[in-house]
């Protein structure tokens, strides 16, 4: 085929493409609004009194050090009521963290799948689905061993009644995204073009901690060991290029410190800041932790122990179960003190890192299933055959755990949206 041709037909594949997610998007963020406009109702149970009284400047009782999705909701406000306004800056950002996802999978599936609308709209239909898996629960009326609630102590990838968190996520995944992109090569110093990158991921991070900080505890731990280990096996021969990535980290470490600030330091002789145990919060609502973890990162799970090898060569999927690692020692181990600490405030860090190692493993099982299927189509032997059928088995059981946490998900949100509590 001529390669004019070919553009042309490639632009037309693109444009029919963004048109089709446009549609998708469009109808999930209708009803996403709506959810969040119930919730600003006082219909359905979550935080969203409280971020409308500070939007307004108005004493919420709480403080919130980070204004971006408080300042986007009083621009918003301009034109609209309170609650309509934090309704539509909660949908706009939450569907913004959509759009981020489908042009990563667009970027890191698409060249594994064979050409034509289908693959491109399958990949928009899971992009989407991402924002609504949650964890694995049983059917009414049945009882897991110390699992007393779906939600609280198993925990989410999706946490729905939290505008805060669902506001913070598409700069999280960009920020994830770019630092990802720059762990193969930052050791090498400043390349062509480099720059830019650096300072991208420098102004997603600060973007996302000003959104919600709960996400840059935990990326900037797992950043700071991976750093670390990195230079004390390079026995300190690449100080200067990890100082010069250390530098992107400096605009977010004077963030967080003023939120430390409004957040940790206490007043009014009341105690307050980080303290360390052993479950000290979580097993207030969870009384089976090992069990918590397998419902809440089951697919997961099941990808990493049927794809250790990736672990040793895929970048973005072993950063992820990083985050994740670190995500679950913060949980775990740190807790705020004073009023706040029954709220369990590390566990937002947590569910970043149940999200992102949805999002990775999500990303390995498509670039697999395009491989096998390519690999099938080639030779015409569809059929199972020296190791194809285990492969298909497989690749077929990833595909039922990670439905099964989007079949959960989609139930759980159909009761959530219908006035039912989170917990």
């Amino acid at each position: 085929m001529d390669r004019a041709v070919a553009e042309r037909e490639d632009k037309k594949l693109r444009i029919a493409d963004a048109g089709v997610f446009i549609l998708l998007l469009t109808a999930v963020s209708a009803v996403t609004l709506a959810l969040f406009y119930r919730q600003c109702r006082g219909e359905i149970h979550s935080d969203m009194k409280a971020y409308i009284l500070e939007m307004q400047g108005l004493d919420s009782g709480y403080s919130f050090p980070y204004p971006v999705f408080f300042k986007l909701s009083a621009l918003v406000h301009l034109f609209a009521s309170p609650e309509l306004a934090v309704a539509v800056a909660a949908m706009a950002l939450n569907s913004l963290a959509m759009g981020v996802t489908k042009g990563a999978l667009n970027r890191m599936v698409l060249p594994f799948l064979r050409k034509g609308l289908l693959p491109r709209v399958m990949v928009s239909l899971l992009s989407l689905s991402l924002f609504f898996i949650s964890m694995l629960y049983p059917p009414e009326g049945i009882y897991l061993p110390g699992i007393r609630f779906k939600y609280l102590g198993v925990f989410t990838a999706n946490p729905f009644h939290n505008a805060t968190y669902m506001a913070a996520r598409p700069f999280a995944i960009l920020a994830f995204l770019w630092y990802v992109k720059l762990l193969p090569v930052y050791e090498k110093g400043f390349g062509p073009g480099a720059r830019r990158d650096y300072v991208l991921f420098s102004l997603f991070l600060l973007i996302a901690t000003m959104t919600k900080p709960s996400f840059t505890l935990v990326m900037v731990s797992a950043c700071g060991l991976l750093m670390l280990y990195r230079l004390f096996r390079a026995r300190f021969r690449n100080f200067v290029p990890s100082l010069q990535l250390g530098i992107c980290f400096l605009p977010t470490f004077l963030a967080l410190l003023y939120q430390y600030k409004g957040v940790f330091v206490p007043s009014g002789g009341e105690e307050g800041g980080v303290g360390f145990g052993f479950g000290e919060v979580w097993t207030n609502y969870c009384g089976n932790i090992p069990l918590a973890v397998a419902l809440a990162v089951g697919f997961p799970l099941l990808a990493l122990a049927l794809n250790l090898g990736e672990l040793r060569k895929n970048t973005l999927f072993r950063f992820s179960w990083l985050l994740y690692v670190v995500s679950f020692g913060e949980a775990f181990l740190l807790y705020e003190k004073g009023f706040r600490k029954i709220d369990f405030n590390f566990s937002w860090g947590y569910m970043y890192g149940i999200f992102f190692c949805h999002f990775t493993a999500l990303i390995l099982l498509l670039q697999n299933t395009g491989r096998h299927l390519s690999l099938a189509l080639e030779k015409g032997e569809m059929l199972p055959g020296q190791g194809r059928g285990i492969r298909r088995l497989l690749l077929g059981g990833q595909w039922l755990a990670y439905l099964w946490h989007l079949a959960c998900g989609l139930l759980y949100f159909r009761a959530y949206f219908g006035g039912a509590m989170y917990y």
